[in-house]
């Protein structure tokens, strides 16, 4: 069973803070002590001899007398698909004149929530393309707004667990609506064609016919970077295995 209550500062933490007091009352005796000294040396040997000595002793690293063991900070989690998604984002930022980072962010949240849902994140990436041109803030007169261009009173529900219509041009929440939808209608009628002309709602018979092949043309468009972007990587993985051993001399 489970404590009821936690246990007291003194129990568990007095030891590790009072070294922690101690190493960080040592690091600021110690630069007081090299303030001292770096005005002695100047005062006897001139500041070209100071500026040599405190050189060589930038050299220390006084965080690790202050950081009790155990608390160093791990180094930054890399990404293994950070690659790809800038390859992609740098695509549409070119194509759709957009800034390359916040093209490759809608890349990366794309992927995430395609991941979450179990939906293509090219097809998600695909009707941003057509239905926005990855403006954030696009908004028809319709009343479709942000980046997958979803009328918030037509989904509600979907919204107010993120925080209502107030959400609709927050990226993150578009498309993880949008999404939402486009899963919906390819499960209720089995056929992305089928789907993506549900999802546009067209009235004209120009626009029936024309978005699913919009969309489906991007598409194919952005697998065909995605899959120069794998070969790029796979020439330089094989050269970087095949390159000989700098030889010692």
């Amino acid at each position: 069973m489970a404590k009821s209550h936690p246990a007291r500062f003194y129990d568990h933490d007095a030891p590790r803070f009072a070294q922690w007091a101690r190493n960080t009352v040592a690091s600021f005796t110690l630069l007081a002590c090299l303030a001292s000294l770096s005005i002695i040396l100047h005062n006897q040997y001139g500041a070209r001899f100071v500026s040599a000595v405190m050189h060589g002793i930038g050299a220390i690293d006084l965080i690790q007398m202050v950081t009790l063991p155990g608390e160093r900070l791990a180094p930054a989690a890399v990404d293994p698909y950070e690659g790809k998604y800038r390859a992609i984002g740098e695509y549409l930022a070119r194509r759709y004149r957009v800034s390359a980072q916040m093209a490759t962010n809608i890349v990366a949240k794309s992927h995430a929530i395609g991941a979450e849902l179990k939906l293509d994140p090219i097809l998600i990436l695909a009707v941003i393309s057509v239905e926005s041109r990855f403006n954030p803030i696009a908004e028809s007169t319709m009343g479709a707004k942000g980046l997958m261009q979803v009328i918030p009173r037509y989904h509600a529900e979907k919204f107010d667990p993120l925080g209502g219509e107030k959400v609709a041009f927050d990226p993150e929440a578009n498309i993880l609506v949008g999404a939402k939808v486009l899963k919906e209608y390819i499960r209720r009628t089995g056929d992305v064609i089928d789907a993506l002309q549900m999802y546009v709602g067209a009235s004209s018979e120009e626009n029936e016919n024309g978005y699913p092949a919009k969309v489906l043309a991007e598409r194919d468009r952005l697998n065909f970077v995605l899959r120069q972007h794998q070969n790029q990587h796979h020439t330089i993985q094989q050269q970087s295995v095949a390159r000989p051993p700098a030889s010692s001399i």
